[in-house]
């Protein structure tokens, strides 16, 4: 099965044939929490975790033992980013950007935090970029301890779980193993949705207030 949603060295389907499960629960780990992760595939690497799975591709572990370590390492990377957000607090709205921390990065997951609160700890889960960088916000607003990781253990398994047993299911229609590539590239536009929404909606909400100059 060839995949070709980017570079080779991030394409889900070389990296579980490359590192195997081990390799999914890393990049699982460093997604959901560490600054640099960010630029690392998730979605679609559940997705393909449960296709491979359903396949006995490259995986040969049982689909209930994947999900629950996926769901461990998710609650884990988060945990990691809300650690850093409490050590590192308000600095790091002042880091300076680099190739790979951009601060419109944590003003997106910031805007993202106080807008939905607790909850965003779970919905940040299914929106790229925005699920690495709400957890450190988290920390950075030394949000209660308890609440975070309620809800960061309920968010891990519904992400983890869910896109994984998605892709598991979907992973045995015909159709679906047929045109792999083209469901993969849905399933990462779904994911930009949210991010392309509130991009679209914060230039309207910006030129409605800017004054009119004549």
């Amino acid at each position: 099965m060839a995949l070709a949603l980017g570079p080779h060295w991030i394409d889900p389907d070389h990296l579980i044939s490359a590192f195997g499960l081990i390799g999914v629960l890393a990049i699982v780990f460093a997604e959901s929490g560490l600054l640099i992760g960010f630029f690392l595939p998730g979605d679609s690497l559940l997705f393909t975790t449960g296709l491979l799975v359903a396949g006995n591709e490259y995986l040969t572990q049982p689909l209930w033992l994947v999900c629950l370590l996926v769901a461990v390492a998710a609650a884990l990377g988060d945990q990691a980013g809300y650690l850093i957000g409490r050590k590192a607090g308000p600095a790091l709205f002042r880091r300076p950007d680099s190739r790979l921390f951009k601060q419109e990065n944590v003003e997106k997951a910031s805007a993202f935090f106080q807008k939905y609160g607790p909850r965003s700890i779970v919905l940040a889960r299914f929106v790229p970029v925005v699920r690495t960088f709400t957890p450190v916000v988290a920390g950075v607003s030394a949000m209660d301890y308890r609440t975070f990781a309620t809800f960061n253990a309920v968010g891990g398994t519904v992400w983890g779980v869910g896109v994984t047993v998605l892709g598991y299911f979907l992973g045995q229609v015909a159709f679906v193993r047929a045109h792999i590539e083209l469901i993969l590239i849905a399933i990462v536009l779904v994911s930009v949705l949210p991010i392309a929404w509130e991009y679209l909606r914060a230039r309207r909400t910006g030129r409605a207030r800017r004054p009119d100059v004549r």
